[in-house]
């Protein structure tokens, strides 16, 4: 065998293309859906909305990203150092040669990792004043009108309206929302804010005392009463607010943020009025058990359509590397700018360095010793080029014929004095619109000169070039002159003016009374 014989000389060659290309089928189909647990490392979020974050672990980093779209349906916002398993799918970005995970669903490792997240939360709403004491409100001792904010569907209402029936009958106003979720945490600040922009007496009056119910549930559950946007509402609400989330055990920062916290659904209706009530009878718990049931199994559904839903190809996984390529692009834009502008400035700074007067004025005098020399070989030169063209142009004059010029210099007359014509009557127009135009514009001066009011018999009166307008003015003038529309007359010191006369005015019918 030859030493310097190739081996697998007969093996495919692949483009980076269509190796890149295969490596994305290959990971996207052994690894379509993943769960993934570890720290949230370094976080970006670009202009364009979507979310660049780190997986990490001991040993290894894994990149990943959430467009814009999923990064509004996350539940929990990925922060730095947070513990979280996080859900999506394993894709590529060729132009990098990277592989990373699309992440369309974040939740924290454990209720350890949520209770850190919700002491730091809390720690900096404390700081800004939310939960100072002195922002609470008073509770008003028998509300006309009650506003809940809470689900339609589950038995919080109920246990509400029942207890409110029970102790002392009040007018309820509830806005429904969810209570956990996706979108729980904006339709339960929505509704608050809502509350408190009705106008009191109006067709819809105002609430003069707002409970906000949940039932109970694990942390995750009750997760979207810790959002701060809920937190603000709350803080924010001029019309007293009842916290009544989860049960005696559950803490939320709502419960800090509201005027008081009632350990249940019932007992913030027992706070509202001032009668205790009875408890629920058996009906009202079997229609609670069934209400809670019809959600269960609506929410089962909901999972196992969504789940089937995933199956599907999505046309939104085609634009990923778009995406994410222009998102590299517009990050290398801004520094591709400014290093060519520092290029620039330094090229600049290097040229005008050279630009000394010194360094002028030796440029100017070698130029002109070169100039001169030239000078001196130019006459010469241009005597013997001028000599040679002659030669050419009476060998071309020898081979020209009279005739054909004859003939052509009568075409070209005849085509001058055509285009002469042409040429005369285009300026004979374009002077007649000129001129039509001239005395248009000169009959609209003459309408909206004073002079035209002139002639209709008015005048104008004058002192030292001044227009005088008013009857005091001429009294203090030393000399009027006043322009007819046929000249002008002076006259001199000018008289007082009599008192004005009265205008005669037409007689009017009476009152009648």
């Amino acid at each position: 065998m030859d030493l310097f014989e190739e081996p697998n000389d007969n093996a495919h060659e692949f483009s980076v293309s269509e190796i890149s290309g295969a490596v994305k089928k290959a990971i996207e189909g052994e690894f379509g859906h993943v769960r993934v647990r570890g720290e949230v490392g370094r976080v970006v979020l670009a202009r364009t909305g979507h979310l660049y974050f780190d997986l990490k672990d001991d040993r290894n980093v894994l990149a990943s990203v959430s467009w814009k779209g999923q990064v509004a349906r996350l539940a929990h916002r990925p922060e730095e150092g947070m513990e979280v398993i996080a859900t999506g799918r394993l894709t590529t970005f060729g132009p990098q040669s990277k592989y990373q995970l699309n992440v369309e669903d974040v939740r924290p490792a454990g209720a350890g990792a949520l209770m850190a997240m919700l002491e730091k939360r809390k720690a900096a709403l404390a700081a800004e004043g939310l939960f100072a004491a002195e922002r609470k409100q008073q509770i008003p001792y028998l509300p006309e009108i009650i506003g809940v904010v809470t689900s339609p569907t589950g038995a919080v209402i109920r246990d509400i309206l029942h207890r409110l029936r029970d102790r002392f009958p009040r007018k309820v106003l509830v806005w429904p929302v969810a209570v956990q979720g996706q979108g729980c945490a904006q339709q339960v600040a929505n509704a608050i804010e809502g509350f408190n922009n009705l106008t009191p007496g109006g067709a819809l009056p105002r609430p003069d005392l707002i409970i906000v119910a949940r039932g109970g549930g694990s942390i995750e559950d009750l997760w979207g009463f810790n959002e701060e946007i809920v937190v603000r509402a709350a803080a924010a609400s001029q019309i007293p607010l009842i916290s009544a989330v989860g049960h005696e055990t559950d803490t939320t920062l709502i419960d800090f943020a509201s005027d008081i916290r009632a350990p249940t659904p019932t007992a913030a209706a027992e706070l509202a009025v001032p009668v205790r009530l009875e408890l629920l009878n058996w009906l009202d718990n079997q229609n609670a058990r069934l209400s809670r049931s019809l959600v269960q199994t609506i929410d089962l559904r909901r999972q196992r359509l969504r789940d089937m839903a995933r199956a599907l190809p999505q046309k939104d996984h085609l634009l990923d590397g778009p995406r994410q390529r222009l998102d590299v692009l517009s990050d290398k834009l801004e520094a591709g700018l400014k290093n060519a502008a520092a290029r620039k400035r330094l090229a600049l700074t290097e040229a005008s360095g050279h630009l000394r007067p010194s360094v002028l004025k030796r440029l100017m005098t070698d130029s002109q010793r070169s100039l001169n020399a030239w000078d001196v070989r130019l006459a010469p030169a241009l005597g013997r080029v001028a000599e040679r063209r002659r030669e050419a142009l009476d060998a071309r004059v020898a081979r020209l014929r009279p005739q054909a010029l004859a003939q052509q210099l009568a075409r070209t007359e005849e085509k001058y004095d055509g285009l002469t014509v042409r040429l005369s009557d285009v300026a004979t127009r374009a002077q007649q619109a000129r001129m039509d135009r001239l005395q248009s514009l000169d009959r609209l001066r003459e309408t909206l000169s004073y002079r035209a009011t002139l002639e209709r018999g008015y005048a104008v009166v004058r002192s030292d070039g001044d227009v005088i307008t008013t009857a005091k003015e001429a009294g203090k003038a030393g000399a009027l002159e006043i322009e007819f529309a046929d000249g002008c007359f002076e006259v001199g010191q000018a008289a007082s003016k009599p008192a004005p006369k009265k205008k005669d005015t037409p007689p009017t019918q009476g009152s009648l009374f």
